[in-house]
């Protein structure tokens, strides 16, 4: 099965991420305008605790397809299909199970997590999610481990199309009976998403995996203990990272009842938080996502060969890339807040200026990724999980305490959320030093990008105003201005020499 270098992998799986946080967004404008910022709110309060579990298990994946790029540098195939067959026989009970302990303890959950009653439509039906969500994971880890990311793009994709097309049609045809149950049709999008993204997965196993397994390599043994070690730091870590959001979930809603808000417009806040702003911020950083997945195993395979100038120069090429991916977008979102939540909410701006406090937070998310990735693609499970741990611990007191100053309000949420991951990054970097001996030149992963990052933005400013001013069409406008900012970035990457032509020529085209 063909494999696919780093900067290929990252582009195929950035391409698919970017065009699902698209449909997400396209998913949104006509949510938006069925149930509005409070029913958006009812929706998000159940969905942070489905995505704990999705971050569960996206640890699965990880460590798939770090162990199945060492079987696959050794022409283990009998080995590789083992690991696939183990993992399944496991992750299809904890599907199982997760779905069920959700639905039986659902008013419990939700009565403990002091949400809204209406949220428990939304609650109900995203519980059966997780078993089609542990499919997914098992074979995009087989395929990522493979160095193969166009299957587990383009299931992203079938999946997010399902979603979309789902919670549109059940929110609109349940909206008659309220905005709960509107709510909770949105939340059968994600049901339908998983169904369409394991059957496609599936046919895709068997239809090109059968020529890997014509010659029995070696009696391999159960891989299922290497890939639990691996698995559940990496799920932790993960977890955790969500936990972030299941903290707001719980912290915003009744810390900012404290600031003197009701319960209605404390769901108005929050909606406009997380279904708009974090929305909105989660587009760019689908392709440091799709980073971190071709990282892993390739970082990995080089590692576990002793290859240690591609090792270093795999490295720098990673926090190149992390700062390439982070830098234009945080200097976008925030200088064309208002235009671009006009353009994607159809003139509903509510939380503009929320979503320019979240556009800092994407660097350091952006660099968590990449370096928990590191650490792990190594073997060093735990100390990322630690570290964010530690940062998640310092979002949870500063979000705490400023929530309720009325002042701050919401944006105590955000400013937590970036300090703690500010701590995490300086963690790990820390750790990063301790193992690795490659020599970062700031100057090439980090000014050069923001460099390119300035110019671009001045350029994108006076392209929206000047087009503004002569078609008085905010659309036209806002798209025409990010062309112009995505063509004059790519240019600059280009002259500025971050990646020269032989790069794109040697990783994208001969790869």
């Amino acid at each position: 099965m063909k494999k696919h270098s780093l900067i290929k992998g990252t582009i195929i799986l950035g391409i698919a991420g970017i065009f699902t946080r698209f449909l997400g967004l396209f998913f949104r404008i006509p949510i938006q305008t069925l149930i509005g910022d409070e029913g958006m709110g009812y929706y998000q309060m159940s969905y942070p605790l489905y995505m704990t579990f999705v971050a569960l298990a996206s640890g699965v994946p990880i460590a798939m397809s770090k162990i199945i790029s060492e079987l696959n540098a050794k022409n283990d195939f009998y080995g590789i299909r083992k690991v696939l067959k183990d993992t399944l026989l496991v992750m299809l009970p904890i599907g199982l199970l997760a779905s069920f302990l959700m639905i039986f303890f659902s008013k419990s959950i939700i009565h403990g997590l002091k949400w809204h009653e209406n949220s428990y439509m939304s609650f109900i039906i995203i519980s059966i999610a997780p078993i089609f969500v542990c499919i997914m994971c098992t074979f995009r880890g087989f395929f990522q481990g493979l160095q193969n990311m166009s299957y587990t793009g383009i299931s992203q994709i079938i999946e997010q199309i399902g979603r979309v097309g789902g919670g549109v049609l059940f929110a609109y045809l349940l909206l008659p009976k309220g905005i709960e149950f509107a709510a909770g049709g949105a939340a059968l999008g994600t049901v339908i998403g998983g169904i369409l993204g394991s059957i496609y997965l599936i046919i895709i196993y068997y239809r090109k995996s059968k020529s890997m397994y014509k010659v029995k390599n070696i009696e391999s043994k159960s891989m299922i203990s290497e890939i639990g070690k691996a698995a559940l730091p990496i799920s932790l870590g993960a977890a955790v990272g969500t936990i972030m959001s299941l903290i707001d979930s719980i912290i915003v809603p009744e810390r900012m009842l404290k600031a003197g808000f009701s319960v209605s417009e404390s769901a108005v806040l929050y909606g406009q938080l997380t279904g708009k702003a974090v929305t909105l911020s989660n587009v760019p950083l689908a392709l440091s996502v799709a980073l971190c997945a071709s990282l892993v195993p390739i970082i990995s395979e080089a590692y576990s060969t002793n290859r240690t100038f591609e090792l270093n120069r795999r490295i720098e090429m990673a926090f190149k890339l992390s700062f390439v991916i982070a830098l234009p977008c945080t200097v976008g979102l925030y200088s064309l807040a208002a235009p671009i939540m006009h353009l994607v909410f159809m003139k509903d701006v509510g939380g503009y200026n929320i979503l320019r406090l979240v556009a800092t937070t994407i660097p350091f998310i952006v660099i968590t990724q990449t370096t928990t990735a590191l650490l792990q693609s190594v073997g060093d499970y735990l100390k990322p999980v630690y570290n964010l741990a530690i940062g998640c611990i310092v979002k949870v007191i500063i979000s705490y305490v400023l929530i309720p100053m009325t002042v701050i309000n919401i944006y105590g949420a955000v400013i937590g959320t970036l300090c703690g991951y500010i701590v995490t990054v300086v963690l790990n970097m820390f750790q990063i030093k301790k193992i690795f001996s490659v020599k970062l030149s700031l100057y090439e992963i980090l000014l050069k990008p923001a460099i390119a990052s300035l110019i671009m933005i001045i350029a994108v400013v006076f392209t929206y105003n000047n087009v503004y001013n002569y078609t008085i069409s905010n659309g036209i406008s806002c798209l025409l201005a990010i062309f112009v900012g995505a063509l004059i970035y790519t240019i600059l990457l280009v002259v500025l020499r971050i990646f020269t032509v032989e790069d794109i020529r040697g990783k994208i085209v001969k790869n």
